[in-house]
């Protein structure tokens, strides 16, 4: 299952953890002990039991814990001195905090929909344009490049355009500062229409075309 905390998702099968849009890029032994903080939140693990289990039949110093706690929180944006996610049991160990994290899934599936395309939104940073490297590539000749962005986070999405030529439009309406978006609504992508989509967890996220 993965687990959202903050603006970062952890996903066991894909080995991986994103922070909004980026991935953060944590040592295999840092991403290990994320495993098992998460996973025995909100319980904290003492050193004796983490050294057991990251080095097997090896002697470090605690120099060497300290150093992937440290790690972790520079990929995830978790602060030493104010901390959301990682937890200092002073003596003992460290621990998870449990009112940080949930189930990602839970938020559902984000998709944009125009004519017999059917794209996912990932969490984070999708920007909409012409460039082919866009998330969302739209071929058409009153798209910019660099057009418009949607934004989610969690269980929101908001969209805004990029300084483009022809505008993004809501709902009829052109655009001048980000908006929410809900399931349903109608955007247009300088000339493109198209529907932006919500689908909660447990929904059924199949399409039904006319």
């Amino acid at each position: 299952m993965r687990i959202r905390f903050g603006e970062c998702i952890f996903d066991p099968v894909r080995r991986e953890v994103r922070r909004g849009a980026e991935q953060a890029h944590l040592s295999p032994r840092a991403f290990e002990l994320l495993r098992l903080l998460i996973e025995n939140r909100p319980r904290a693990l003492g050193k004796d039991e983490l050294f057991e289990r990251l080095w097997p039949d090896t002697f470090v110093c605690e120099a060497s814990l300290a150093g992937l706690i440290a790690e972790i929180r520079r990929e995830v944006g978790d602060d030493a001195r104010q901390p959301r996610f990682l937890r200092t049991v002073h003596g003992f160990g460290y621990a998870f905090s449990d009112g940080a994290a949930r189930p990602a899934d839970e938020e559902g599936v984000f998709r944009l929909i125009w004519g017999l395309r059917e794209v996912p939104l990932v969490e984070g940073e999708n920007v909409l344009g012409r460039d082919p490297d866009a998330a969302v590539s739209i071929d058409d000749a009153t798209v910019s490049r660099h057009h418009a962005l949607i934004v989610i986070e969690g269980p929101d999405a908001v969209v805004e355009d990029l300084g483009s030529k022809n505008g993004t439009w809501l709902h009829g309406r052109r655009i001048a500062s980000p908006e929410p978006l809900a399931d349903g609504d109608e955007l247009r992508i300088g000339s493109v229409p198209m529907v932006f989509r919500h689908f909660p967890a447990g929904n059924s996220t199949q399409t039904q075309l006319d």
